[in-house]
C-alpha cells in the first residue's frame, strides 16, 4: 500500500515535516508516562430512542440553551428525553459551579449524553472532587468546557490525572515559551502509551480539540506503541498536514490496516477503473474512504450509474468527492427521488451530481428548503439552479437569504434596470465581489446604508 499510495509523488514533499525525527524521539524517551487511566464504559448515558423523546430533546435545547434547529436535531440522534427533570438538574448543577451558559452549550454540543448522566450521584461527586484537590472555579470550567468527555470517566485517579494532563496541555499552550510537559507520572503500558503519543502529536502541531478527542477516547490509533510510531511516520511522509482534522483521520486508517490490506482496496479502485495516482488524491481529499470494503465500493458505482451517469462519469464523481463512497445504497436513491420530486429532469439531476457530488448526501428536508426558496422567493428557473448546483451547498441563513434581500429590494426600486440577474451573478461571488456588485455600485448615496442594514440583517421596516 504504502509504495503505491506514494506512487508518484514529489520527492521533496517527504521532508515536508522536519520536526517528525523529533516527535518519533519523544515517542521512543517517553515511556514513563501514566498508565492509570482505565477505560470506562459509558453504558449508563446510552440515548433513549423514538421519535416523541427527540421531538422533546429538540424543542428543549432550543428553549433552555438556545441551540438552533438545526444543532438540536443532530445532538437529538445521540441522546433523547422526554421530561426536563434530569437534563434540568444537570444544568443547574453546571451553573452552579460557575459554567457560563456559553460554556454549557459548547459542553451539551460537544459530549450531549451529559444530559442524561445522574447529576446528583455521578457529575456531582466527580466536580467536587476536582475541586477538593486544589482546582479553581475558572480553571474547572475550562477544561471541562474544553474536554467535557472527562467527566464521562471514573472519580478518583483516572479522572484527576486526565485533569492534570489536560491542564498542563493547556497552560503550556499558553505560554509563549516551548515549555516541556512534566514526564514525572508513574509507568505504565496500553494508556501510557495514549500520554506518549499524544505528546507526540502535539509537538506536530495537531490542534487541542483532536488531541484531546483521542486522549479520552479508546479508539486507535494512539493506543499503540510501534505500530503508531510506524504509522506516524507515513502519515507524515504522505504529507498530510499535522494542523488538520484529515491528519488523524489518515493516522487511524493507515494504522487499522495492513500494507497488504491497503494494497488489496487499492486494487480494488484500479479493476474500476483508477490510477494509482487517483486513489492516492482520493485518499488525501477524504483518508476515510478506504474503510470501504469491496463489495461496498461496487454497489456505489454501480448506485452512481441509476442517478444517469455513465461510467466514465462515475469515476469522475467519485475522484471529485470521494465521501460519496461511505453513503449508503439507499441515501443517493432518496437522493435522486427528492430532486425528481421537486422538478428536475434526470438529465438535470445528473448534471447536477456532476457539477456537485455533495448534493448527494446533503438531507432532503435542506434541499427542499433551499430549492423552494430559490424557485419560490426568488423566481429563479429550476434550470438556473441545476447549471449552478453549488449554491444547494451555501448556507440560506448566512449567505443565500441576506444576498437575496438585497436583490428584492433594489427590483422594488428598480433595479437593477434589466431583470432579475443570474443566481451565479448573485451567490457564487465573494462578499467583497457581491457588496461591490449589489450594494456600494449607486450614485444613490442614501441607498447604499439601508442596502448595507439589509445585507447585514440590521434593518427594521
Amino acid at each position: 500500500m504504502y509504495s503505491l499510495i506514494l506512487h508518484g509523488k514529489k520527492l521533496g514533499e517527504l521532508q515536508k515535516w522536519r520536526n517528525l525525527r523529533f516527535a518519533v524521539k519523544l515517542v521512543q524517551n517517553t515511556s514513563s508516562l501514566s498508565n492509570s487511566f482505565s477505560s470506562v464504559s459509558d453504558a449508563h448515558l446510552s440515548p433513549r430512542d423514538g421519535r416523541k423523546g427527540k421531538n422533546f430533546t429538540v424543542s428543549y435545547l432550543v428553549e433552555s440553551l438556545g441551540l438552533n434547529t438545526k444543532i438540536a436535531e443532530s445532538i437529538s440522534k445521540k441522546v433523547s428525553f422526554e421530561e426536563k427533570g434530569n437534563p434540568d438538574s444537570v444544568l443547574s448543577l453546571l451553573r452552579s459551579h460557575g459554567f457560563t451558559d456559553s460554556q454549557i452549550s459548547t459542553i451539551i454540543t460537544d459530549y450531549p449524553k451529559l444530559l442524561i448522566a445522574d447529576a446528583e450521584k455521578s457529575l456531582g461527586p466527580k466536580l467536587q472532587f476536582l475541586l477538593s484537590r486544589g482546582a479553581s472555579s475558572s480553571e474547572l470550567t475550562q477544561i471541562v468546557s474544553t474536554v467535557p468527555e472527562i467527566l464521562g470517566k471514573n472519580a478518583g485517579k483516572t479522572i484527576s490525572r486526565y485533569y492534570d494532563f489536560i491542564k498542563e496541555v493547556l497552560e503550556a499552550d499558553k505560554s509563549s515559551k516551548n515549555e516541556k510537559l512534566s514526564q514525572s507520572l508513574p509507568e505504565g503500558n496500553r494508556q501510557g502509551n495514549k500520554i506518549r503519543n499524544v505528546l507526540v502529536l502535539r509537538e506536530l502541531g495537531v490542534p487541542q480539540k483532536l488531541l484531546f478527542s483521542l486522549l479520552i477516547s479508546d479508539a486507535q490509533p494512539v493506543c499503540g506503541k510501534e505500530n503508531f510510531e510506524e504509522s506516524l511516520k507515513k502519515v507524515v511522509e504522505m504529507g498530510f498536514d499535522p494542523t488538520t482534522s484529515k491528519f488523524v483521520h489518515a493516522l487511524k486508517v493507515v494504522y487499522r490496516f495492513s500494507d497488504k490490506t491497503i494494497e488489496e482496496k487499492v486494487n480494488c479502485y484500479k479493476r474500476l477503473g483508477f490510477s494509482v495516482e487517483d486513489v492516492w488524491a482520493m485518499f488525501k481529499k477524504c483518508p476515510d474512504f478506504l474503510n470501504s470494503s469491496e463489495k461496498k465500493i461496487g454497489q456505489i458505482f454501480e448506485t452512481l450509474k441509476k442517478c444517469g451517469l455513465l461510467e466514465d462519469e462515475v469515476l469522475s464523481v467519485m475522484k471529485k468527492f470521494p465521501q460519496c463512497i461511505g453513503a449508503s445504497e439507499q441515501k443517493i436513491l432518496n437522493s435522486i427521488e427528492t430532486f425528481l420530486g421537486l422538478g428536475f429532469t434526470r438529465d438535470e439531476f445528473a448534471m447536477m451530481v456532476k457539477g456537485f457530488p455533495q448534493c448527494l448526501i446533503l438531507s432532503a428536508e435542506t434541499m427542499k428548503k433551499k430549492t423552494e426558496f430559490l424557485v419560490k422567493n426568488m423566481n429563479w428557473p429550476l434550470k438556473s439552479v441545476a447549471s449552478v448546483p453549488q449554491v444547494l451547498g451555501y448556507s440560506l441563513e448566512k449567505r443565500t437569504v441576506p444576498r437575496c434581500n438585497v436583490i428584492k429590494a433594489l427590483m422594488s426600486k428598480g433595479f437593477p434596470r434589466s431583470k432579475l440577474p443570474p443566481v451565479a451573478s448573485v451567490l457564487v461571488c465573494t462578499n467583497e465581489i457581491f457588496l461591490k456588485r449589489y450594494v456600494r455600485n449607486h450614485d444613490n448615496k442614501e441607498l447604499m446604508p439601508e442596502l448595507m442594514s439589509i445585507f447585514t440583517g440590521d434593518f427594521v421596516s
